[in-house]
């Protein structure tokens, strides 16, 4: 007999590793050790038939021949099935994502690394061996993931996280199905308890993080305290957050005690403080119950280990750039404007002869003098003095609260009066975001020649796609490429190489004649192949696409083919104009040089138009072909982990540019080559985008497009820090030129995140996605009279437009309302009027008191249902009427305030309030 074993109160990431697992060894059964989460037997109620659960006592130790155990390596972890392991002979396998953790099991063979989930290490496995899931499979695999990396949001999540679930999503995971558990609603008992923890919560600022903690007592056990723990997370927004429960409590003191961690703070490790009492967990999500006689003197313990954690926070010394290029005050207009654009800077400052400080000029400051035909004129004239000056010892909460409130990028050092360093917006993210980046894996550019790299990385079925087009061009005499996206992953030789969802291939070497309908005639060419595969021509492009379902032996699957183009922009921000050309000219016009990378998937002599590739042919491998074409050094990029533009007029051209670079860089772990990064500002800050669109309405990279991008972003996991680079670049200006950031952005957006993902059916009930929500999110930071002009122009529904142009009006109202009665039934009244997603934005820019009182009505009054109904009201002999909806409704306000509780309540209410309704 051979079994998978799952810890005791076993949560989605044991059970889904579990399942893999019972995949990956046909015959294998799962045991769960001792219980499992509330959420997780919710699923089991619906799910169990669908896998190969067994009983514990059904087992008969002595016929064990293997044992599995999955997230976690401790004996006192597996319950009752503990001594199972002390069998002869058998073979112990344990699966597990905490490297560092104790480890008391004897085993044959272990697969423990630093992922975010164990589920990850069996579905890479799966993935493998090209295993076909069912979606009941795919989807508590993808409830493993989802739950152990904070929907890929903890600090502990990898790439291969994403990857994994990635290839889940492929293989069907029920989305619905994880918006239901993974986020799990409060019961009764937890709602209550939730609004005594918020009355109850205490907090401490410690360098610079808030540390909250709440104990509760109450008679039993409660289910489902992690959930609680979460959702006070979310509505108070600390750091990170202790909540201890004493439960069946003594006359002499003693009682049990259970403790759920949680924290946002990558320095704070929960799973190694409540370790030593028995308990763990992750890093930003553990828990432990014990026996104390003191509760209170336990968590206070624990607060002082907590608070030991947490470092003293980097201070300007560390991040500060030195030596500091400085000008002086004689110095004309146009030759700093010369020194910026040499060194690639965004301000500059200014010191006297003594190199005392005296002021600091921005690019923004000299762009504004350049125009008013000021080149001539010094510095002093337009710098701005006194200047905001910090310390070495001074914070980065300091540093960053000082750029927010007074809208600074650069912070000069001081030391005695005199320029030591300066601190710029950039040095801030960078130390933000250190820590995620360090923890990305180091994936180099594969050394493999690119046609090995395909035959090794792409399916066979994908590989024969490949060779059939190619012999269609070649049929034709034409070259065939494939270029692009897929060609920087291959090249990269990431996880997800191997998951490909598109391949772009370009015709080239044809009749100029031809040349608009090639791509065309070869996508019908190959769908002769194919006829499985849908057809969709976009005549306006002279382009063709080619698209295979999930039920077809190649899979969910696009291919988009072309003709070599090059483009032309008849002003910035518009749509181009292409013509044919050559392919080296069609790689010239691509974003970036990571992706105007091509493989040369045609035999025979290089095309004129290639010029010189960087690699001869490959040999006669399946492809016969194997040429990579990277004119542009895409390839050093790569090795240096870098976003190039190509060229310096690419943003002005094309503001969406922008975007893309951002998310690339953020996506693969990139960064933005500095020249490049100079564009963007210089784009920014030159005010080409706000006089495109004052002169005209179609500014498609502006509006729908710049939508597009935007919708990529925020869709992401890592829209955040997307959205922070962003911001640091000054680009979403290009959704307003009187965009700017309050100080409360970042709570806002992520406040609003969080209720979208928490209402439960919420996403269904408002149709909307998350990216719009975020959107909005961004819009509402312009004044009232801007908001309804950005959401037209970026091609919102009629009902984003109409509820960010009303929000304005609508907060106040709500506002003023609430501060003067918040009686549940009169909110209830208030609130019911107004959608949710309406609802969500005015708790994003509100008030604490406000953010409660919104999430009460949502999660709660809302949700009530009557205790009567009109049948009811019948049946206690009242006579039908218009008169039951006033009944019905006094009665509702009546519960709702908690006057009345209960079927009796509720009777008793009628006889006092509506007696003379009722007939004899």
């Amino acid at each position: 007999m051979d079994l998978v074993l799952c810890h005791t109160t076993a949560d989605f990431d044991t059970l889904g590793a579990a399942v893999g697992l019972a995949r990956l060894q046909p015959g294998v059964k799962i045991v769960l050790s001792g219980g499992s989460d509330p959420a997780v037997q919710d699923f089991l109620a619906l799910y169990r038939d669908e896998y190969p659960l067994l009983e514990h006592r059904s087992v008969n130790p002595v016929q064990l021949r293997s044992l599995l155990v999955v997230d976690t390596q401790r004996r006192d972890r597996l319950g009752a099935a503990a001594p199972w392991l002390d069998q002869p002979q058998l073979n112990v396998t344990i699966y597990d994502h905490h490297p560092r953790a104790e480890r008391d099991i004897a085993a044959t063979q272990v697969y423990i690394e630093a992922v975010g989930a164990t589920t990850t290490l069996v579905v890479e496995q799966l993935q493998a061996q090209q295993v076909q899931l069912t979606v009941a499979e795919a989807t508590v695999m993808a409830l493993g993931i989802h739950s152990d990396t904070g929907s890929l949001t903890y600090t502990n999540t990898t790439v291969r996280d994403a990857a994994a679930l990635t290839w889940l999503m492929t293989q069907a995971a029920s989305l619905s199905a994880i918006a239901q558990y993974i986020n799990p609603g409060l019961s009764r008992s937890l709602q209550t308890l939730l609004s005594i923890a918020l009355e109850q919560l205490q907090t401490e600022q410690v360098q610079g993080r808030s540390v909250a903690w709440v104990l509760l007592t109450t008679p039993d056990y409660i289910p489902g305290l992690s959930h609680l723990a979460a959702q006070l997370m979310t509505l108070t927004e600390n750091d990170s957050l202790l909540v201890a429960s004493r439960y069946r409590v003594e006359t002499d003191g003693s009682g049990r005690l259970t403790i759920i961690g949680r924290s946002r703070t990558a320095e704070v490790d929960l799973n190694a403080l409540l370790l030593p009492l028995g308990g763990g967990g992750h890093p930003q999500a553990a828990a432990v119950t014990l026996k104390t006689n003191n509760a209170g003197a336990t968590l206070n313990q624990l607060l002082l280990q907590l608070k030991q954690q947490i470092p003293p926070p980097p201070t300007a010394q560390r991040l500060m750039s030195t030596p500091v290029r400085t000008i002086r005050p004689e110095t004309t207009i146009e030759q700093a404007q010369q020194t910026l654009l040499r060194y690639g800077h965004s301000g500059l400052p200014v010191v006297n002869a003594g190199d005392r400080l005296v002021g600091i000029i921005s690019r923004r400051d000299l762009d504004i003098a350049l125009h008013h035909g000021f080149g001539h004129a010094p510095v002093k004239g337009y710098m701005s003095s006194p200047v905001k000056t910090i310390a070495p010892s001074t914070s980065l909460a300091e540093i960053e609260a000082l750029m927010v409130s007074d809208d600074i990028g650069r912070l000069p050092v001081l030391v005695q009066d005199q320029l030591v360093g300066i601190v710029t917006r950039t040095d801030v993210l960078r130390q933000l975001h250190q820590l995620k980046q360090s923890s990305q894996l180091d994936f180099g550019v594969t050394q493999t020649p690119i046609q090995a790299q395909l035959e090794a990385s792409l399916s066979p079925q994908l590989q024969t796609l490949l060779a059939q087009a190619a012999a269609h061009a070649q049929q034709r005499g034409w070259n065939l490429y494939l270029v692009g996206g897929a060609v920087r992953d291959l090249l990269l030789a990431r996880p997800e190489a191997v998951a490909l969802r598109e391949f772009d291939l370009v015709v080239d070497g044809i009749d100029p004649d031809a040349a608009e309908a090639a791509g065309i005639e070869l996508a019908q060419a190959l769908q002769q192949t194919y006829p499985e595969a849908q057809l969709q021509i976009h005549g306006k492009f002279k382009t063709a696409a080619l698209q295979w379902s999930k039920t077809s032996a190649v899979g969910t699957f696009e291919v988009d083919i072309a003709t070599a183009r090059t483009e032309f922009y008849p002003y910035p921000a518009a749509n181009p104009e292409v013509e044919a050309s050559s392919i080296r000219q069609d790689l010239y016009r691509r974003d970036f040089t990571i992706n105007a990378l091509a493989v040369r998937l045609t035999p025979g002599q290089a095309s004129p138009n290639t010029e010189r590739p960087t690699e001869g042919r490959a040999g006669n491998g399946k492809f016969q072909a194997g040429e990579l074409l990277d004119f542009f050094k895409g390839l050093e990029d790569l090795k240096h982990k870098q976003i190039r533009v190509l060229h310096p007029n690419s943003f002005i051209e094309d503001p969406t540019r922008i975007f893309r670079a951002v998310r690339f860089a953020v996506r693969l772990g990139f960064g933005l080559n500095p020249r490049t990064e100079q564009y963007i500002r210089s784009a920014i800050a030159s005010g080409i985008y706000d006089q495109i669109q004052a002169k005209t309405s179609k500014a498609p990279a502006l509006q729908v497009r710049l939508r597009q991008e935007l919708k990529y972003i925020l869709q992401a996991p890592y829209w955040e820090t997307a959205l922070k680079w962003l911001a640091d670049l000054t680009a979403l200006e290009c959704l307003h030129p009187n965009w700017k950031p309050r100080r409360s952005l970042w709570p806002e957006l992520r406040l609003a995140n969080r209720w979208f993902q928490c209402l439960g059916n919420f996403q269904q009930e408002a149709g909307v996605s998350r990216w719009e929500v975020l959107l909005e999110v961004l819009i509402i930071q312009l004044a009232p009279e801007y908001r309804a002009e950005v959401a037209q122009n970026l091609h919102l529904s009629a009902n984003s437009v109409q509820r960010v142009q009303q929000l304005a009006d609508v907060q106040a109202a709500i506002v003023r309302e609430l501060a003067q009665d918040q009686r549940p039934s009169l909110v209830t009244r208030l609130l019911h009027q107004q959608d949710s997603l309406t609802l969500i934005l005015t708790a994003a820019q509100s008030s604490l008191v406000i953010r409660r009182v919104i999430w009460s009505y949502l999660s709660d009054w809302a949700k009530r249902k009557p205790l009567l109904t009109g049948n009811d009201l019948k049946a206690l002999g009242y006579l039908p009427g218009r008169h039951f909806k006033l009944i019905l409704a006094a009665l509702q306000a009546a519960t709702l305030d908690g006057i009345v509780r209960d079927h009796p309540g509720a009777e008793a209410f009628l006889a006092q309030h509506y007696p003379l309704v009722k007939t004899s």
